[in-house]
């Protein structure tokens, strides 16, 4: 059945493919918390009991590689994440771990952009992070490089620096959870759908931006991303 909709709710969001004119839509993006034992060590949490954790932004928070981003309202301490990005090619519900790699159509370099203060207020009031982390303009990602390039990268630096400042270096293998636990645990909760992002978590040193900041990072064998704050 066609319908008619009575509102123009735009394009779909995209994120380019590298080596391709072809793009690849976006359905949804989840992000996986403190992923990183020193990174939940940093932000107070115990990496030897936490099971993971997910929440969302939505898909019109894509930003391209390039691009400017304006500083966000609301907030005062604005912070990045660097992250490695899933591309989901193939959807499934209750994948099992085997299996997962069969479902990714490439990786990404991607920035979690985060209201640092708007989101320790949310955990000290116990509310959601929705406004602290789905705000407009919170998911700087690069192209992706479909699997047939990268292999599944379960090693390799992941890096980010603010005006060519060293900020961020970690490692793919220090993962609590590796990608092919979080996509066998997400698939548990929803089905995914091809088109989804799944933002894998940050390594330690996440920090702030100010207006007029550059943010450059990169995972090995992967890409490189840069924006601009405005």
């Amino acid at each position: 059945m066609t319908y008619r909709f009575a509102n123009e709710i735009g394009p779909t969001p995209f994120v380019d493919i590298a080596g391709s004119d072809q793009k690849f839509g976006i359905h949804r993006i989840y992000c996986v918390g403190q992923n990183y034992a020193d990174h939940s060590r940093e932000m107070g949490g115990d990496p030897d009991r936490n099971p993971p954790f997910f929440f969302t932004k939505p898909a019109s928070a894509i930003v391209s590689d390039g691009s400017e981003i304006a500083y966000p309202s609301q907030t005062a301490n604005l912070h990045h994440e660097i992250e490695l990005v899933v591309a989901i090619g193939k959807g499934g519900a209750d994948i099992a771990r085997e299996n997962a790699h069969a479902h990714i159509f490439g990786y990404a370099v991607g920035v979690d952009l985060t209201r640092r203060d708007i989101q320790a207020e949310a955990k000290k009031m116990g509310r959601p992070w929705d406004m602290a982390k789905g705000f407009d303009q919170s998911a700087p990602c690069s192209a992706i490089t479909i699997t047939t390039q990268t292999g599944h990268p379960d090693a390799g630096r992941i890096w980010l620096s603010i005006n060519g400042q060293d900020r961020q270096n970690g490692d793919l293998a220090h993962m609590i959870w590796p990608v092919a636990d979080i996509i066998a645990i997400l698939s548990q909760y929803v089905a995914l759908r091809p088109g989804d992002l799944i933002f894998t978590g940050t390594p330690a040193g996440v920090g702030p931006v100010e207006r007029g900041d550059t943010i450059s990072g990169g995972v090995d064998g992967v890409g490189t991303l840069s924006v601009k704050i405005v």
